[in-house]
């Protein structure tokens, strides 16, 4: 019990430290005009006030990613608290942070265009086939999930066949992703956010009121598949302390900052809210189940993370759990789903230099977008969407060194994104060695091969500084 009120004690404590110094690093300028008013465009480019920015954005990165993520983290015991606490505050908010403000300083742009701004033109490339591609997994995903679980209320006539719900959900996804962010996101994202918020409270609440029993933090592995803790937790537990996903989703919420000095609340603030939000569900995981882990893991045999999320939510808070339990797991993965397709939306449109002011344009970009990830609700690519947690961190990875990068030109205190981006890249190395669905090799070879790959990047970092630097001397010689 202890360690979980530091641990939630200590996220709060982080967003107004640590938050604050990478404000202060990044240098964000209060009296610079941001592209909500130099790009407005009245469609994605348009001032909202912080606070809805804030809850859009909130809601656009978690969905049911810190619930979920944080359920399956669960099993490995309370060593999760220490990642999700660790992770967002020194890994998730700065990656968070930067992937919006960057976006600020760059006209909105998608992070693939940011990428290749630092990286180079070839891995912008790659970044653009690599983002789209995600964000169409996840798009489907979050498409066909929801259509799943309504099938199976009960009803009956077409209201039980899963193609009318992914019609309706294709239909709904399709209008907020060409219609401007005010009209449909802006308005009701924000509700949605906040229920998102009192549910976890309200979860987190009635453990402590009922005297559950939360396990004090350890760093003793307690999975039941003897998964390892090194690297399988901090690729399982993504949304809730370090995901590439929410570079996909900051630039949407970029192009609506009416100023500079609201990129903390509503990026890294974001990135801590969900941070609590994971770890109120990782501790109700723990502690609401008879025999802990091996009750959960029971539950997770027979239902997955859904069935915990219904369970819980109905033992805690009885009938209006059940309220919540629905809007989770059906309404969250929609709001994450559509932002994601709109997402592609701007990624594609930028790649290609397209104004997205004309409606013309963003349907001739929807329209095929919409008819891929429709043709993928048809497929069963379960084993593909493996890869999805591993592609996450990937691109998390991937974003902390171009922050590192951006960091090192202005001269600035680069090691607030260094540091999270050497150790995302050791775990992504290891993980793909090691896991099932990568080569399989023991942890005798992934551990040193990811410990080594991740040593080998940052020293190419730094040689790269190194350069950077002699470049810059000689350039001030040549000036005097």
């Amino acid at each position: 019990m202890i360690g979980f009120l530091v641990s939630l004690l200590a996220l709060v404590t982080g967003y107004f430290i640590y938050g604050t110094f990478v404000e202060s690093v990044f240098g964000a300028d209060p009296d610079r005009k941001t592209p909500a008013y130099t790009q407005e465009d009245g469609v994605d480019f348009i001032p909202l006030s912080w606070s809805r920015i804030f809850l859009v954005q909130f809601l656009n990165i978690a969905g049911l990613g810190p619930i979920f993520g944080a359920i399956m983290g669960a099993l490995f015991g309370p060593a999760a608290f220490l990642w999700i606490v660790l992770g967002s505050i020194f890994a998730g908010g700065v990656h968070d942070y930067f992937s919006g403000m960057l976006s600020v300083r760059h006209d909105g742009k998608s992070i693939s265009e940011i990428v290749g701004l630092y990286l180079g033109k070839h891995v912008r490339i790659a970044m653009v086939a690599f983002s789209i591609i995600l964000l169409l997994l996840i798009g489907t995903v979050f498409m066909a999930g929801p259509a799943g679980l309504l099938t199976n209320l009960g009803f009956t006539g077409m209201l039980a066949l899963q193609n009318f719900w992914l019609a309706i959900i294709l239909i709904y996804y399709f209008i907020a992703t060409v219609v401007p962010v005010d009209k449909l996101i802006g308005r009701i994202y924000p509700l949605f956010g906040a229920i998102l918020i009192i549910m976890a409270l309200s979860i987190g609440s009635m453990i402590l009121i009922k005297g559950y029993e939360i396990p004090e933090i350890t760093l003793r592995n307690l999975h039941p598949d003897n998964l390892s803790l090194w690297p399988m937790l901090f690729i399982t537990i993504a949304c809730g302390a370090v995901s590439g996903f929410h570079s996909t989703q900051s630039p949407i919420m970029s192009r609506c900052l009416p100023n500079e000095k609201y990129g903390r609340h509503v990026f890294y603030g974001a990135m801590i809210a969900e941070g609590v939000i994971a770890l109120i569900w990782a501790a109700a995981a723990m502690s609401f189940f008879p025999d802990g882990v091996t009750g959960l893991n029971e539950v997770l045999d027979t239902g997955g993370a859904a069935l915990v999320v219904n369970n819980v939510s109905l033992g805690l808070l009885g009938p209006f759990g059940g309220v919540l339990a629905i809007l989770g797991v059906i309404v969250c993965p929609i709001t994450s789903g559509d932002t994601a397709f709109r997402s592609a939306r701007l990624t594609i449109a930028d790649a290609m230099n397209m104004d997205q002011e004309p409606l013309k344009n963003r349907l001739m970009i929807a329209l095929p977008i919409f008819a891929i990830g429709f043709a993928l609700t048809q497929v069963d690519f379960s084993i593909v969407w493996r890869y999805f947690a591993f592609s996450n961190q990937v691109l998390a990875a991937i974003v902390l060194w171009t922050s590192a990068v951006y960091l090192v030109r202005k001269n600035k205190f680069h090691w607030i994104a260094t540091i999270p981006a050497t150790f995302m890249t050791a775990v992504v190395i290891t993980y793909i060695l090691q896991a099932p669905e990568g080569f399989s090799l023991p942890t005798s070879i992934s551990y040193p091969v990811g410990m080594v790959g991740a040593a080998v990047a940052l020293f190419l970092f730094i040689v790269r500084i190194s350069f950077l630097n002699i470049s810059q001397e000689a350039n001030l010689i040549e000036d005097i």
